[in-house]
This record gives C-alpha cells, structure tokens and sequence, in this order.
C-alpha cells in the first residue's frame, strides 16, 4: 500500500499540475470555452490508462508459461521509466507552463486542445500502468489498489487547494522528495529485477550471500513490504547487492546535484514581465 500511495500521489498531483496549467492558460488567452474540451481530452485519458493497466495485467495472467519473462521484462521497464520520469520532472517543472502556453497557443480549437490534454495526462497514465504491473507482480492486488486510490485521492485534494483555492505548495520540494523516494523504489525494483533475470538464467547464477528466510521472508508480511519498498531479499546474491547500491550512489547522486543547482537569477525586464502575466 505504502509504494502505491507514493506512486500514484507524484503521479496524480503532476497529473493535476498539467490540467491546473491548461486551464489557466486558457483563461489567459481567452479561451474558456474550450474548457470542456481539455476536460473530456483529460477524462478519456484516464479512462485510457485504466484499460491499459487491466490489458496488461490479463495479458500476463494469460502467459503464465512465460509469466517470469513477461515480470523480468516488466521489471526492467518500470526501472527504466521510474528513472527517467524522476530526472524528466525536475528538468521541466520551471517550464512547463511555457512549453504548455505554447502548445495550447498552437493548439486553436477544442479538438486540438483535447488531444493535448489526452496526450500529457495520458503520458502519466501510460508510465503509472507500467510501472503498477511492476509493483502489483510483487504484492497483495487489493492492498495496491486502495494505496493507489488513497494516493489519487490526496493528489485531487491538493490539486483543488491549489487551483480552486490558491492554497501554495512548494512544488520544488514535493517534487525532490518524491523524487528521492522513487530512486529508492527504482533501486529495489532493479535488485528484483536481477533475482528475476538469474532465475530465468539471463545473468550469471551465484548462490545467495546469506539466508534470512527464517527470520524476515520476502513473501509475507513486513518482509513483503520491504521487499516490494526497498527491495529486500532473504537471500540475496553479491550482484543484487551490487546492483542495487550502485544505481542509489549513482542516481542518488546525479538527482541531489540537480535539484541542488541554483535557481537562474531572473533579469528586471524577465521578473517584471513574469508578475505582469500573472497579474493578467
């Protein structure tokens, strides 16, 4: 439950953040009527991302001769997108109401508007499915569910405080946060992904380290949550253990050194221009 409210509450309040942006870059350009538009364009969008994730997860319980293939790969996927949304999302977050204000510029018509808004929020659809397939493989189906609805809910709530009430949150810190906090779930997810390529023999086989099965197993309870939370293994083996701390010291820090470069000093004319279009 804990990795599914994380992961759905980055995703749900970036989700908000785009639909937060269109709709205020609509009432600057005059636009509010194509409202509707964006709302059925974001609305499909989920829908869409719903489908996927169920297609997904039928797919694999129809291979189950091919189930271990179909997680390794989900696995390395999930690993790949956590990656890259992570570091994509600190890049962009100073621009994104640009990059938006221009898009929704070029956009002129509801239709065009619509498929903007389905193409962003369904991009975080897309990337959330993946890596819900990823996580759900390694813990109990209903808990994930209702950790993802839970997290949705919280991220809608702060959306609205935001939007509908001018409630400031920092988003720089929310973002660095969750940020620090999907590296470590990348990490666990890579350690997993190495015990399931060994298994399938696609990496050299070596014999665990140790044994704590006895003590903390990776199949039940705590055990289980650190194993889908940290990527706990009771019997790990040296190139799980390798790979694992070499992703968090390298990511880990490339990550703190981003998002510890300082802000660009803003020229008079930039500042000025910034509050005026606000103001507006």
């Amino acid at each position: 439950m804990p990795v599914a409210f994380i992961l759905f509450l980055r995703e749900g309040l970036e989700a908000s953040l785009i639909v937060g942006i269109l709709m205020a870059v609509l009432k600057q350009l005059g636009q509010t009527k194509y409202r509707l538009a964006v709302w059925l364009g974001v609305i499909l969008a989920v829908i869409a991302s719903i489908a996927l994730g169920t297609l997904l997860y039928i797919t694999a319980g129809a291979l189950q001769q091919f189930l271990l293939v179909f997680k390794a790969v989900t696995f390395v996927i999930a690993v790949i997108i956590l990656t890259w949304m992570t570091f994509w999302m600190q890049q962009h977050s100073r621009t994104m109401k640009k990059e938006m204000l221009e898009k929704a510029s070029k956009a002129g018509s509801g239709l065009a508007l619509g498929l903007l808004a389905f193409s962003t929020v369904g991009r975080e659809g897309v990337e959330t499915a993946v890596f819900s397939l990823a996580f759900i493989f390694q813990t109990n189906g209903l808990a994930f569910i209702i950790g993802g609805l839970l997290g949705s809910l919280v991220a809608i709530a702060l959306g609205v405080l935001v939007y509908g009430f001018g409630y400031r949150l920092n988003y720089r810190v929310f973002f660095r946060v969750m940020g620090l906090l999907l590296i470590v779930l990348a990490a666990g997810l890579l350690s997993n992904t190495v015990e399931s390529l060994q298994g399938l023999g696609w990496l050299p086989f070596m014999a665990p380290l140790w044994s704590t099965g006895d003590v903390l197993n990776q199949a039940d309870g705590l055990g289980n949550v650190l194993h889908t939370f940290l990527g706990y293994s009771d019997s790990p083996t040296l190139l799980q253990i390798g790979a694992y701390l070499a992703y968090l010291l390298v990511t880990g820090v490339l990550f703190w050194h981003l998002t510890n470069r300082p802000a660009p000093v803003k020229q008079p004319e930039q500042a000025q221009q910034e509050v005026s279009s606000e103001a507006s």
